[in-house]
Parts: C-alpha cells; sequence; structure tokens
C-alpha cells in the first residue's frame, strides 16, 4: 500500500509518520470502467489517492451530468465533513479500470488524534483543489477556445498524453464537440497533437503552451 501511495506529489510531501498511517488506513479498490467511488451529496466522505486508471469527476447541472475535471494516476483529492467540510460536491467514477487507495473520515479522525499535522497535510490537499478549481475557471472565462483546449491538454504534459475522449475535452472546455474536433484537428495539422482512439498526444509541449491568448 505505501509504494502504491508514493506515486501521489501530496502523499510524498508528507511527514513520514502521517504516510505510513495513511498507508496503513488505506483501503484499495480496483474499479472497473464507470464504476463510482462515490456519488455527488453523500455523506460519507474522505481522500481518495488514485494509484492507475484515470477518475472522471462529474456534476449535475439539471437533467444534466457534466464533466468538470479528471484525475490521473498520482491525483489525490476529497475532503472530511468531520472537519468542517460538507457532503460529496462532485460524482467520482471510473474512466477506464482504475485503482484507487480510500482514507475516510473515520481513519482521518483516529490518525489526526495521535498525529494532529494530518489536518494540516488535508487543508493543503484542500487548498490545492480549490486553487486547481479557481484557475480552470479563469482560463474558461479568459482563453478563446483553442486556448483552453491547449490548457486542458498540457495538464497531462508530464504523461504526454491526454487520455480523453474529444467528447470529453468537448465537456472539459465548455465547448461543442463539432468546435472542439475542428479545433483539434487545425492543431494535429500544425504537429502540436496527434488524435487517437480515447486519447491525445502531445508532440510539442512548448507550442501549445504559448498559443495566442
Amino acid at each position: 500500500m505505501f509504494d502504491q501511495l508514493l506515486c501521489s506529489r501530496w502523499f510524498a510531501r508528507q511527514p513520514r509518520q502521517v504516510q505510513e498511517a495513511l498507508a496503513t488506513a488505506g483501503r484499495s479498490v480496483t474499479l472497473s470502467a464507470g464504476q463510482w467511488v462515490y456519488g455527488e451529496g453523500d455523506e460519507t466522505t474522505g481522500l481518495v489517492v488514485v494509484t492507475s486508471g484515470m477518475l472522471r469527476l462529474e456534476a449535475a447541472v439539471g437533467d444534466r451530468t457534466i464533466l468538470v475535471g479528471v484525475a490521473i494516476a498520482g491525483g489525490a483529492f476529497g475532503q472530511s465533513q468531520r472537519r468542517g467540510g460538507g457532503p460529496r460536491i462532485v460524482t467520482a467514477r471510473a474512466g477506464p479500470a482504475s485503482q484507487v487507495v480510500t482514507i475516510g473520515d473515520a481513519a482521518l479522525e483516529r490518525i489526526g488524534a495521535d498525529l494532529p499535522v494530518l489536518w494540516r497535510a488535508v487543508s493543503e490537499l484542500v487548498y490545492g483543489q480549490l486553487d486547481a478549481s479557481v484557475h480552470g475557471l479563469a482560463q474558461m472565462l479568459a482563453l478563446p477556445p483553442r486556448g483552453r483546449i491547449a490548457a486542458r491538454l498540457l495538464l497531462f504534459a508530464e504523461r504526454g498524453e491526454a487520455p480523453l475522449s474529444q467528447n470529453d475535452l468537448a465537456e472539459l472546455c465548455g465547448l461543442s464537440r463539432k468546435s472542439t474536433n475542428a479545433h483539434l484537428a487545425a492543431l494535429e495539422a500544425e504537429g502540436m497533437i496527434r488524435r487517437g482512439y480515447g486519447s491525445i498526444r502531445l508532440l510539442d509541449k512548448s507550442r501549445l503552451a504559448n498559443l495566442p491568448t
């Protein structure tokens, strides 16, 4: 379990005692494609670390469910309702078959009683989620469509490939599929990306990062 969790930069930054306590309390869960980890509004909260695969983070808008983010291997997210948080804000479910480690609120309370520094680690994680949400919203408001697409793709720059369908990317950027496909075709023609089945490979990250805004 400890080695699995080390894929997360958030986990890797924590004090050794906190790491060991989280690894001991964590529960490894294997998910089939499409399987839920939890649903929007669930009262049972806690932390999730993605150790392989990818989770889709979705929110309900009226009678529609919208993809608002993804969490790839190494991603960690969540909150503690027992420490002033609320119910789950989004639904988290596997895109492809995935593996996660979950650490529930009860386990966090037990760890925090012995190691109060845990709550600093949880606050750091929540702050990171807030930072990503605010900057994602700023990109949606300020960038033209092609810039939004590039910004979303660059989140996967370290891996070199975004495991997203073109429809997923359209949802994440607030664009129609037709418009998204046209922009991707242009980026591909210019040698910045290569489209594949259910994924997009980043070929020239520097040019993607420097598209006109």
